[in-house]
């Protein structure tokens, strides 16, 4: 799959003819899975390439002056990934800046869809596009000059409820990553690289992985998860931790440490990904060392107890 980046529209056309999936597409969850299987499929039944256009940073840093966006689900390298695994065979990262912002829809559909030899577009009934958000799936058929053909994605639904990255980010956010799960179509999934820590897990008879997130994922609510680390193509279960050690820190920042059952290989500086399956309490701060341990004892068994009757 080929990977392209685009800071400013592209000068020629490409030889191979494309069908286009257009959005952001934080997640990559199963209604934008839709947009782009669609694609896929036109794709295939045409002869054509399917590509993908999203766009970074997040339009809403751009147009509300954020310094940063610190609540991807799916930072640029995973979404890469996902889009892969479905199949697609071009992306197109366009950054986002402020002549994009001002670009008429017009001047967008002209520079970035038939400047890239685009035969047909595949985009949700909610996509809009060009300067103010004046683009929609009713005006690109006008502004298509005729030049490509277009498929629109009716809302897709799951449990009574459109599927959205805003109603994903709210049940992760809560906790609630068990909910999230089946609108996401996997588990919700953060990377990062195994970094030392203070030992403490060493001390108290719980050795833990220190994950440093390489990207700025949305963070679960503070607690402990029934987890699954992946690591060199083995999958290690556990329980997880994200939150602020108030037993022993005022005022730390969130931190992320994995137990791992029967895990005893060292692993610093090596790069996992870690699924959050289901959340077993509430981050608390212990009185004592001694009672933390013991309800980290139970913690641990509240974990195994899940993958048992998973």
């Amino acid at each position: 799959m080929e990977v392209i980046h685009l800071t400013q529209p592209p000068k020629k056309n490409r030889p191979d003819q494309l069908v286009l999936a257009l959005g952001y597409f934080d997640g990559v969850h199963i209604g934008h899975q839709k947009v782009i299987q669609t694609a896929l499929k036109i794709a295939r039944d045409h002869g054509m390439k399917a590509a993908v256009m999203t766009f970074h940073p997040h339009p809403s840093v751009v147009l509300k002056h954020m310094s940063k966006r610190d609540d991807y689900l799916t930072p640029p390298e995973e979404k890469a990934i996902l889009m892969k695994q479905l199949g697609v065979d071009i992306v197109y990262f366009v950054k986002f800046d402020h002549d994009l912002s001002r670009m008429s829809p017009q001047d967008f559909i002209d520079r970035y869809v038939i400047g890239l030899n685009v035969k047909h577009v595949v985009a949700g009934f909610d996509y809009t596009y060009g300067r103010m958000a004046q683009g929609n799936m009713e005006t690109m058929k006008e502004h298509s000059r005729n030049m490509f053909t277009v498929t629109v994605i009716p809302k897709v639904t799951l449990f009574n409820e459109k599927v959205s990255t805003t109603k994903i980010r709210e049940l992760i956010q809560s906790g609630d990553v068990e909910s999230a799960r089946p609108l996401l179509g996997r588990p919700y999934r953060i990377k990062g690289m195994v970094v030392h820590g203070d030992k403490r897990g060493n001390t108290l008879g719980f050795p833990t992985a220190n994950i440093k997130t390489l990207d700025p994922y949305v963070f679960p609510e503070r607690g402990i998860y029934a987890v699954r680390l992946m690591l060199d193509d083995e999958v290690y279960q556990g329980a997880g931790y994200i939150g602020t050690r108030p037993t022993y820190y005022d005022n730390e920042q969130p931190v992320v440490e994995v137990f791992l059952f029967d895990f005893h290989r060292t692993i610093y500086g090596e790069t996992v990904t870690v699924e959050w399956l289901k959340r077993l309490r509430d981050d608390k701060k212990f009185d004592r060392s001694e009672d933390l341990v013991q309800q980290m004892h139970r913690d641990i068994e509240a974990a195994k107890r899940y993958f048992q009757e998973a």
